[in-house]
């Protein structure tokens, strides 16, 4: 469009274009990224790394030009909000936040950052492939470095990483997450400790053996269909860690790992990255080509992977409906197995040192871990290269077991080299949020466990998307949960359930 041609829009029409623009940047530099997370060749990450760096500045320079202000102070006008749509007035908003975030950080250190965290996860896989923390250290060091940097720009909430946290889950406070984790701690740790000392224990003998990966790859399939993943707006791709990518409405690809000797691994990876697509995928079309077309939190997305992946996906019902096919896929491994067999296996709890495999009780151990030391990262200085030490001293004292080696340990999150810090409390928010929601949905959906049963997955996916997946980031976390629920988040859903579960499941 020429600069007369701009010249006759409107402040809106403006403002609309220039957020097309950005998308744009944004969902190339989206297909970059998976390119180079599902097996773009190693020696050219570094040149890959520097036209990422390239297109983010351009994208950056565009979100934070002279125009971009201009436009969100006319369009903050008393006079103009009030015409403004919905989705406008959210729009404008939302950009206005970023704006005023984003305008304090020097576009040079912008790309500085965008090229050292493509440079880090490349580094990162080396680094956990080859139990290498000490040549991880040098691009860790520089991310926390120029985190704290963007902090001290963006201005202090109340302590550092309260400032970081803002940024994954709007509004929550290290102060209110303290308190949930407390009630988390209160009632799980000494339901953990009841069944340890159980001595009805589930078999999960069955669970081992070599277990054919396209025929992993073939079931993962069809559970992601039958949960109403559109495969013609999306693919299932191979990565180190599993994660899902949302670069438009009808273009929302995830990935999982296939290990030879764990059946539930590449299977409950893919559940829960297709929790994450659902989500995108059946955002209302009306958002597209907006900042508003995705997650509204993440903690709101990891409910979805969640709730998909455990609630749903290691239930009893699931598995009488599907055990008969993963048999299928896997003939004579799992011959004689029942489905109650099968489903107390696959909910066994243990202490474990990899979050991603982790049982649902223990997993939110997992994360107050990873919160714990993010905060001593940035409200304390912990220097990065103590965290092995920190990381097996909180493990032996938290689940009572130490790693062997780093890639097992520190090195097993690719989260950090690219700067997530704030990010890991949205797994146990999510787990929460899920909770809470599954609780209303089995009220307004009374046949809701008998169609799980059944394999009728699609009746959940269209309450979902009715109360959360359309929204796209319309409505703020606390507006989600307190519309489908009329409550603000609560952590005693998420004990409720996890009791309940586990009592039965032991015979408590």
């Amino acid at each position: 469009m020429s600069t007369a041609d701009t010249a006759t829009l409107s402040p809106l029409q403006r403002f609309r274009e220039r957020i097309n623009q950005i998308k744009q940047y944004e969902e190339i530099l989206g297909v970059v990224y998976w390119d180079m997370r599902t097996g773009a060749p190693r020696k050219g990450i570094e040149l890959r790394s520097e036209a990422v760096g390239a297109l983010s500045s351009e994208s950056f320079k565009l979100s934070t030009s002279d125009e971009m202000g201009e436009l969100l102070a006319k369009l903050n006008e008393p006079e103009l909000q009030a015409e403004l749509s919905e989705i406008d007035r959210r729009l404008v908003a939302e950009t206005s936040k970023e704006y005023e975030r984003n305008r304090k950080i020097p576009p040079e250190l912008y790309r500085e950052y965008v090229v050292l965290t493509s440079q880090a996860e490349s580094a990162w896989e080396e680094a956990k492939e080859n139990n290498d923390f000490a040549g991880f250290v040098p691009y860790l060091e520089k991310i926390i470095a120029i985190n704290r940097q963007f902090i001290e720009l963006w201005g202090v909430k109340t302590t550092p990483y309260d400032t970081l946290l803002d940024m994954y889950e709007p509004g929550l406070t290290t102060v209110e997450l303290d308190r949930l984790f407390g009630e988390l701690r209160a009632r799980l740790v000494p339901l953990a400790e009841q069944i340890a000392n159980s001595s009805n224990k589930p078999n999960t003998s069955f669970l081992e053996g070599t277990f054919d990966k396209e025929a992993q790859k073939k079931f993962s399939k069809l559970i992601l269909k039958d949960m109403g993943y559109d495969f013609e707006a999306g693919r299932l791709d191979e990565s180190v860690h599993p994660f899902a990518t949302g670069l438009s409405i009808g273009d929302v690809r995830i990935t999982t790992r296939y290990l030879p000797d764990d059946i539930t691994s590449a299977l409950f990876g893919t559940i829960h990255e297709g929790g994450h697509a659902l989500y995108e995928q059946n955002i209302n079309p009306e958002l597209a080509r907006t900042t508003l077309s995705t997650g509204t939190s993440m903690g709101i997305h990891e409910s979805q992977s969640r709730l998909w992946e455990n609630i749903v996906g290691r239930s009893l019902g699931f598995w009488t409906r599907y055990l008969p096919d993963l048999k299928e896929h896997f003939p004579g491994q799992l011959d004689g197995v029942t489905a109650e067999e099968f489903y107390r296996g696959i909910n066994v709890v243990q202490p474990s040192l990899i979050r991603i495999e982790a049982d649902e009780l223990t997993y939110n151990l997992h994360i107050m871990i990873r919160y714990e030391i993010e905060k001593m990262l940035f409200n304390e200085n912990l220097n990065p290269r103590d965290l092995p030490e920190v990381w097996n001293k909180k493990y032996s004292e938290a689940l009572g077991i130490t790693p062997d080696n780093d890639s097992e340990g520190v090195l097993q999150d690719v989260h950090w080299s690219g700067g997530a810090f704030g990010y890991f409390p949205s797994y146990s928010l999510g787990n929460m949020y899920g909770a809470q929601m599954m609780d209303v949905a089995r009220r307004k959906l009374p046949h809701l466990d008998d169609q799980i049963a059944a394999g009728q997955l699609l009746p959940l996916k269209e309450w979902l998307t009715e109360q959360v997946y359309q929204y796209g980031k319309l409505l703020q976390p606390a507006e989600i949960i307190e519309r489908i629920s009329g409550k603000p988040l609560q952590s005693s859903y998420l004990c409720d359930y996890l009791e309940n579960k586990y009592r039965e499941i032991y015979r408590l």
